[in-house]
Formats: structure tokens, C-alpha cells, sequence
């Protein structure tokens, strides 16, 4: 099992990875297959099921298929250009995707809403088809958005895996319990076998990646930092992390504050993200946009606030956390619509937890202890966006993710990194719990706050 720290932390645009991301990059592979087939098509047609129809419109899912359509992907997305291709597309019924020919795609006609017939391997699926002339179809590909950006198709969902799984790499742990066992036997750290095994795929060169996902999740927190107003979608809800900074850096120095307000401080880091986050912006995947505002929140407490914080450590942070979500990710879920927020947050927490400890000198073990600590205490938390979009209660429920994750590391640095409920527990039971969790509560906008609070 392997999943790159590159797949775990990618950058792209909000408001979600699984509904926002992951639908314009399977737009990207159709049209792939487009460009590689013998004929010639006419028309495009597409449809979201499941969570991606439910809450499509809050998570902005029909604007990502149709641009991903026309040739965007998340990771070169400009909003200016975007704007004015949507505006083209809606008037002349077309697009014009590079490598083909002009298709016809009515968005009004040809992007359908799917409530009823949810896909059989993932609550988020969509299905795409090239038409001919006469209107038959003349190509389909169903793909499945499982979370934090990743996409397969319903033939690698079929086959468990994806099409190319990739070189061998030396430390193959698959478990929490085999990578302490292998950091025992190596004498490595969790943060030295992750990059040992980004090494044997070829990953690059891993200090400039990662120093270029810090970068952008620092602008992404600059901006969520110095912005004010109103969120779109129609909630009508004010940014408050601009607020929240300004106060604090005005009590700075005075005896207005208190022991507590470094919690402020954190929230404030987090909410940042995720306002910025909901409103379209640059982000990165962290391990899901929803979630995007809890391992940057932590690594900008460490850097601001711990003395001795220095930014050379910020692979160790990086590598650890992202060894912590490929766990997760491969033993159960990351996606809300799967699992609840738990799949996300609990996720997200676990990782920055980790980092965090990483970098404050943890052993293996107290990582994992650290990792555990953070998941567990997100343990059955439903995913009920209001009026399916990702603002309340996902602002602030990154914020306190991001401050159980420093909890979490700092009780386990109190410790020897032995303790009762392994991480391999927690990860399981976060997977046995999505599968029992109501579907209501799982990124429908069907139930929970969704429906107990008036959202219009």
C-alpha cells in the first residue's frame, strides 16, 4: 500500500475535494479516453448520483463537471478564466475541450441530477457519455469520487485497486502495527520510511513539493486571514477568522489576554482555511478540503507559538502526517459521504497530530498514540452540511479538530507511547461506524443540522 504525500496533500480549489475536485479530474480522464478512441463523438452527457446529486449544487459539483468538461483541471484552475468559459458554454450550448473537436453540452439538458439511483460502489458517483450524431451512445465511463481528490473507475473499483499500483517500495507497511514494527526493526522514523518509499516510486524531489504545499496552504491562510464580508451560497455567512485575528494580534501585550486564547489563535489558523475553503478558493487537500484547515492550523501553531520551531522540520511534519492518512485511507475512509466527518476531521486531526508530535521529538510509538488519541475522539461525527454546503459546521469544526490534534499530541508526549486502544483499533472502528451511520448523515444535506436548522 502506498499512497504518496503527494496524493495526500494536493492542491486544488474548493469548496470540497470529493465533490468539487475529484468530478473535474474524472471529466479529465473522459475526455482522455475521448482523445484516444476511434470515433468521432457529437454530444456529451453526464450524471451525478448519490451524495454528488444531493448536495451538487452546495458543493459546486455541476460547475466542476462542466469545466472539467471544457479542459480545466484543479491544480492550474484560474477563476477568471473559469468564470468567463462557464458563461460561454451556458450561451452556445458547446465546449471545447483541447485535442477535440467542439461537443455539444447543454448544461441545462445534458447535466442531470440523479436522486433516485445512487452507483453501487461509492456514494459518490458520476456517469459520463459521448453521444454521436443520431444521439446514441457511443461511450460511457462511470467513475467514483472516494474522497480527498482521488478518483477510480468503476473498473479499478471493481478490481480494489488502481490501474497501475506501481514499483515496490521498502517499507510496504499496511497497518499501524507494522509501521512500528518495522521503525523497530529499521531504527527509521515514520517520517524516514515515508520518504524512503517516496523514493523507491519516484516521487521527485520531496523538500521543494512540500515546501511548495506549505506555500500554498500559507497564502490560502494569508487570505483567509485579511478577508472579510460574506460567504456565497445563500447562508449568509460572515467570515469571522479576520475578526478573530485582528482582536487577538490588538491583545498582544496586554493583560486583556488569557491562558486559553492560544485556542483562539488556532481556530482562527483553521477557520482561515476553510472560510476560504467555501468560498472557492486555492486550497490543499489535507486530507480533504472539507478538512483542509486543521493540519495547516497546527503546523502554523508550531511555528508561530512552540519555541524552537523550525521550518527545516516541515518534511518530518508532512511525511508523518501523510503516512497517518494513508492509513486511514486505505484501511477505511476519508470521504464524509462514506463514513461522516469522522472520515474527514477525525482524519485530518489524526494527521496533524502526528505531525505535530513528529516534530516535537515523539518516538514512533508516541505518534501512533498521538494519531489514535486525535481519531478516536472524533469517533461518530456525522457529516450534515446546511444547505449542503461546506460552511457551517465545517468552518469551525476544523478549528477544534485542529485544537483536539494538539491535545491529542501533547498527551501522548506525556507518555511512553504505550497505551489500551491501538490506532489500527480506531481506524477499524471509524469504518465499522460509517458503515452503520444513516445515510441522512453522511454528506446528503438529508439530515442532522441540515434539516434542523432553516437554511433559507
Amino acid at each position: 500500500m502506498f499512497l504518496s504525500v503527494f496524493d495526500i496533500f494536493k492542491i486544488g480549489i474548493g469548496p470540497s475535494s470529493s465533490h468539487t475536485m475529484g468530478p473535474m479530474l474524472a471529466a479529465a480522464r473522459f475526455l482522455d479516453d475521448l482523445r484516444a478512441a476511434p470515433f468521432r463523438a457529437h454530444r456529451l452527457s453526464a450524471a451525478l448520483h448519490g451524495s454528488l446529486a444531493f448536495t451538487g449544487i452546495g458543493h459546486a459539483t455541476d460547475r466542476a463537471v462542466i469545466l472539467g468538461l471544457a479542459g480545466f483541471n484543479p491544480d492550474t484552475y484560474e477563476a477568471g478564466a473559469a468564470e468567463t468559459a462557464l458563461a460561454t458554454i451556458r450561451a452556445s450550448g458547446r465546449v471545447t475541450p483541447p485535442g477535440l473537436n467542439a461537443l455539444v453540452f447543454d448544461p441545462a439538458q445534458d447535466l442531470v441530477f440523479d436522486y433516485d439511483q445512487p452507483l453501487p460502489l461509492h456514494a459518490n458517483g458520476l456517469s459520463l457519455s459521448a453521444h454521436d450524431a443520431q444521439g446514441d451512445r457511443i461511450l460511457q465511463r462511470r467513475y467514483y469520487s472516494i474522497g480527498g481528490g482521488f478518483v477510480m473507475s468503476e473498473a479499478e473499483m471493481l478490481a480494489g485497486k488502481p490501474a497501475d499500483e506501481g514499483a515496490p517500495v521498502p517499507f510496504p507497511f499496511k497497518t499501524a502495527a507494522e509501521m512500528l514494527a518495522m521503525a523497530r526493526t529499521s531504527g527509521k522514523s515514520i517520517a524516514a520510511m515515508k520518504a524512503a518509499n517516496e523514493a523507491a516510486r519516484g516521487s521527485g524531489a520531496l523538500a521543494p513539493g512540500i515546501a511548495r504545499i506549505w506555500e500554498v496552504m500559507a497564502a490560502c491562510m494569508t487570505r483567509g486571514l485579511t478577508t472579510g464580508g460574506t460567504l456565497p451560497g445563500g447562508l449568509n455567512v460572515r467570515r469571522r477568522a479576520q475578526a478573530i485575528h485582528d482582536a487577538l494580534l490588538a491583545e498582544r501585550g496586554t493583560n486583556l489576554a488569557a491562558p486559553h486564547e492560544i485556542n483562539d489563535w488556532v481556530a482562527a489558523y483553521a477557520m482561515a482555511v476553510n472560510e476560504e475553503n467555501a468560498a472557492g478558493g486555492q486550497v490543499v487537500t489535507a486530507p480533504t478540503n472539507g478538512a483542509a484547515g486543521v493540519v495547516p492550523a497546527v503546523i502554523r501553531y508550531w511555528l508561530s507559538h512552540v519555541p524552537g520551531a523550525a521550518p527545516a522540520r516541515l518534511p518530518d511534519f508532512f511525511l508523518t502526517a501523510a503516512a497517518i492518512g494513508g492509513l486511514v485511507k486505505f484501511n477505511a475512509s476519508i470521504s464524509g459521504a462514506e463514513a461522516g466527518c469522522q472520515a474527514e476531521v477525525g482524519t485530518a486531526a489524526a494527521m496533524a497530530a502526528a505531525g505535530l508530535c513528529a516534530v516535537l521529538g515523539g518516538s514512533p510509538a508516541q505518534i501512533e498514540n498521538a494519531a489514535e488519541i486525535a481519531l478516536e475522539h472524533h469517533l461518530g461525527m456525522t457529516c450534515d452540511p446546511i444547505k449542503g454546503l461546506v460552511q457551517v459546521p465545517c468552518i469551525e469544526r476544523n478549528g477544534l479538530g485542529a485544537i483536539k490534534a494538539i491535545s491529542a499530541a501533547s498527551l501522548a508526549l506525556r507518555g511512553d507511547g504505550s497505551h489500551l486502544v491501538p490506532l489500527d483499533a480506531a481506524i477499524e472502528t471509524m469504518r465499522q461506524v460509517g458503515a452503520d451511520m444513516h445515510e441522512k448523515y453522511k454528506e446528503t444535506a438529508l439530515g442532522g443540522l441540515a434539516v434542523n436548522v432553516p437554511n433559507c
